[in-house]
């Protein structure tokens, strides 16, 4: 089944072009199903390249899905068009009265600030409380993952000594946990971060349970004991070059970065990286779809 979008929407033409099935609103209308309304809060600087990678994932599923993207109000996005934003965003003033199956709140740029130093922390402190009413399950993912920890747990980040890149190879505590049916013993993630939480902070906490960890990388998957709530401290959406980019962006601005870790053939930044996630990548979104969202969330979604 397809995801559904707004029909002039980009990431639509990449998809398809992908073979991915994508259905628009009109053709959506003619179906006798509730699709799942899925809402994306984009925090990321490129938005378009986060639609692509996001969609791409939550298209790996049974289910029809009603995508809503949505934007900061009391943000100026300076690296994605007004013109963008105006004709495929929502802010939060245009949905605060809906319910939705599921929210996606991605990573931020800004983790190296306090949370209360964020420009927009007030509007997203407002969104999170808003979705615990609104929305039946939440996937925080990178920052969006730690900023939900710490508004919904106070757990702090930590910032680590030196930038955190690379592809590191992961295992599962609990394997009985919906969230990673059919993973293997071990999987790689990419990682892109300048701040962790310590595993000890989250066993300080009885409401959550620590589902997935790396040696390298610290605590990969945890959610809330209910499922409402999935903290994702990596980057499984990623493309195979995402982590090249951001690698070539800081050399260009000459901060001199590390190599990713366990990335480029033979650790050559000259050799074209290869994907190692993403059969792991499609399991996790389809896996959170099914047994967090679809299998539990009430059909009369204004009884969420």
């Amino acid at each position: 089944m397809p995801i559904k979008v707004l029909k002039d929407l980009p990431a639509k033409k990449v998809l398809e072009n992908e073979n991915i099935f994508v259905m628009d609103n009109a053709r959506a209308m003619s179906q006798d199903i509730r699709p799942l309304r899925i809402i994306i809060l984009n925090l990321m600087p490129t938005k378009e390249k986060t639609e692509e990678q996001l969609l791409r994932l939550l298209s790996n599923s049974p289910l029809q899905i009603e995508i809503t993207l949505l934007t900061m109000e009391s943000y100026n996005s300076k690296n994605t068009s007004k013109e963008h934003l105006n004709s495929f965003y929502k802010i939060f003033t245009d949905i605060k009265d809906k319910k939705f199956d599921g929210l996606i709140i991605t990573g931020a740029p800004v983790e190296k600030l306090k949370y209360e130093e964020v420009e927009y922390w007030e509007e997203l402190s407002k969104i999170m409380e808003w979705s615990k009413v609104n929305v039946y399950s939440i996937f925080h993912i990178c920052w969006g993952a730690q900023a939900g920890l710490y508004y919904n747990y106070g757990i702090n980040k930590e910032l680590l000594n030196e930038k955190m890149s690379g592809v590191f190879k992961h295992t599962i505590i609990d394997n009985k946990i919906p969230l990673v049916r059919g993973f293997d013993h071990e999987f790689l993630v990419p990682h892109s971060r300048n701040t962790t939480v310590n595993i000890e902070e989250y066993q300080k906490v009885d409401d959550l349970v620590v589902i997935s960890t790396s040696k390298e990388a610290g605590v990969y998957l945890a959610m809330s004991k209910d499922g409402r709530r999935i903290f994702v401290s990596g980057h499984s959406e990623y493309d195979c070059d995402t982590l090249k980019k951001e690698y070539d962006r800081d050399r260009e601005k000459g901060i001199n970065p590390k190599i990713p870790v366990n990335y480029f053939p033979e650790d050559n930044p000259e050799k074209e990286p290869i994907s190692t996630w993403k059969s792991h990548a499609h399991l996790l979104y389809s896996n959170w779809l099914n047994y967090y969202v679809y299998q539990r969330t009430p059909f009369d979604i204004n009884e969420i």
